[in-house]
């Protein structure tokens, strides 16, 4: 069992206890124990089938614990015989293929989330659409098209610009980027690791690249068949030190 701690002076948002989830004869996640605190970035790196997107699943409330507990704020929202609703968490997550709706406009996608934040009526509505439209850079021109009218790009801002409707606290991403070209990757990214910062938004960032995690996080915690091996401090004076070592461990 790894324990990861970090040593930002935020309070703590999330736990998790020792949380295991098996499947059938498999366990995806074993005995993972983390905690994160306030505006902090953790990407999670391994390998397809570690259990990177069943932790993320656990969090997020679409699945359950068969050991261990998961905490927000102190607070249990996940154990074997609890499970607080995902709308209940306060968490968004980016899918790896967006789940976008086809037949809804990119106003009415982000007019959803709202709805379920309540978030104003009229002209306050359509205003926090226009409002978090600019705040991804996709074109209030957009507003009436639909995801089969965007490109990559701009349906990756579309997902973006959703999960910020909800105002989280902890935004969760699966892979968010991996159906790009690498120079549209590496705007996104940027742009979402500036937004994430002003907002002061926590990040959980799963990846099977460990560029995009030593650019996105500020610290890295290596997966491997549902523990966690290892953890990497980033620290950008030492940037090129830390990928050795990554990549060390990552091919051991």
């Amino acid at each position: 069992m790894t324990i990861l701690k970090t040593t930002f002076p935020r309070p703590q948002l999330l736990k998790l206890d020792r949380v295991s989830k098996r499947f059938a004869d498999n366990i995806a996640v074993d005995t993972v124990s983390l905690q994160l605190n306030k505006g902090e970035r953790l990407a999670l790196v391994g390998p397809s089938g570690c259990g990177k997107t069943t932790i993320l699943r656990l969090i997020a409330g679409l699945d359950y614990p068969d050991w261990g507990a998961i905490h927000l704020h102190g607070k249990c929202v996940s154990d074997p015989s609890t499970l607080v609703a995902p709308h209940k968490r306060n968490i968004s997550l980016v899918f790896q293929d967006l789940a976008l709706w086809p037949h809804m406009t990119v106003a009415a996608h982000i007019e959803f989330a709202l709805n379920l934040k309540k978030g104003g009526r009229g002209r306050e509505k359509r205003d926090k659409i226009d409002e978090l439209l600019t705040l991804v850079r996709l074109p209030r021109k957009k507003a009436g098209s639909y995801p089969h009218q965007l490109s990559g790009g701009e349906k990756q801002r579309l997902g973006i610009a959703r999960s910020l409707a909800l105002r989280p606290q902890l935004l969760l991403m699966d892979e968010p980027f991996s159906s790009l070209d690498s120079e549209l990757k590496q705007i996104l990214m940027s742009e979402v690791k500036d937004l994430l910062i002003q907002l002061q938004i926590t990040l959980i960032y799963v990846t099977h690249h460990r560029e995009e995690a030593l650019f996105m996080a500020d610290r890295v915690a290596i997966m491997r068949h549902g523990t966690i091996k290892t953890v990497s401090v980033k620290q950008y004076r030492q940037q090129r030190t830390e990928k050795s070592k990554l990549q060390a461990i990552m091919e051991t």
